[in-house]
């Protein structure tokens, strides 16, 4: 009933885009994510017996929530960096924030639901989830060095000139896998550096195909939509993909790496066991 239920939200809301019905035009992009999510849940409890919505639904609302704030922080760096402005948004200001808000919050569940979706079809896991557990030993820390370059990257668009800057989103879409991975590591939490040192790959290789999977679907319930996002990447700005330039689609991995390391990082802080992500 929910795949029949998501599907049906993606496939109307893009069909009523297209014709120019409203609110449809006005709001695809967090009407077609929340289908997404929808029946990216229900495919994963019908495969699995558990997911993100139907069996953690605490922190699938604590995700949703705190995906507003996490997403702002690329938002402040927009400031700076100028890769993409918003038109054709509501003019009522309360309006306005409630589309900034829904769209905002769909943005880490679609990541991560869309990982699980894709783990349905490459690994085999567990039929239970295991909760996150914070060992008594925890694996030897990363070199502070890791770290340090992490911290630099995110700094440098900060600190050189505005046109300069434009051309600095690489380091934005990079610098919170170094800066904040390590830290998790240290902490004992999920890591990506962790499963590495383990010679696990799962979770890297389906959180880089869910950026590239919802990179994709965002650039496409975008395109045709009434209020949405333009991009002003000064590089190969003639050769797009919907709205998107063509070398930043590969900035969507690397992005779905970084939610990963962002919420485990926040999910840390208040130390709360949590789903497995991306397995």
């Amino acid at each position: 009933m929910f795949i029949i239920i998501g599907l049906a939200i993606m496939i109307v809301s893009e069909t009523a885009t297209l014709a120019g019905i409203e609110p449809f035009a006005s709001w695809n992009t967090p009407i077609a994510w929340t289908g997404f999510i929808i029946f990216a849940d229900a495919i994963v409890f019908r495969a699995r017996g558990h997911s993100w919505m139907r069996s953690s639904p605490r922190e699938f609302a604590a995700l949703c929530a705190v995906s507003i704030p996490l997403w702002l922080v690329f938002e402040s760096f927009n400031l700076v960096i100028r890769n993409w402005h918003y038109i054709g948004l509501p003019e009522n200001t309360a309006l306005r924030a409630f589309g900034y808000a829904w769209s905002f919050a769909t943005i880490w569940p679609a990541i991560f639901e869309a990982a699980d979706l894709i783990a349905v079809f490459t690994n085999s896991p567990p039929a239970h989830p295991a909760p996150l557990v914070h060992p008594a030993h925890p694996a030897p820390p990363a070199p502070p060095a890791l770290t340090a370059v992490g911290a630099v990257m995110l700094a440098t668009p900060l600190l050189v000139t505005p046109e300069i800057a434009r051309y600095l989103a690489a380091p934005v879409w990079l610098g919170f896998i170094l800066l904040l991975d390590p830290i998790n590591a240290r902490l004992g939490a999920d890591s990506l550096l962790r499963d590495w040192r383990a010679g696990q790959f799962d979770r890297t290789v389906n959180l880089v195909l869910s950026g590239f999977l919802c990179g994709f679907l965002w650039e496409l319930w975008n395109y045709w939509a009434r209020a949405k996002w333009q991009y002003t990447v000064p590089i190969m700005e003639n050769l797009k993909i919907f709205e998107m330039p063509l070398p930043g689609y590969l900035g969507f991995p690397p992005f779905a790496l970084e939610c990963f390391t962002m919420y485990v990082f926040v999910r840390s802080l208040i130390r709360r066991p949590g789903r497995p992500i991306a397995l």
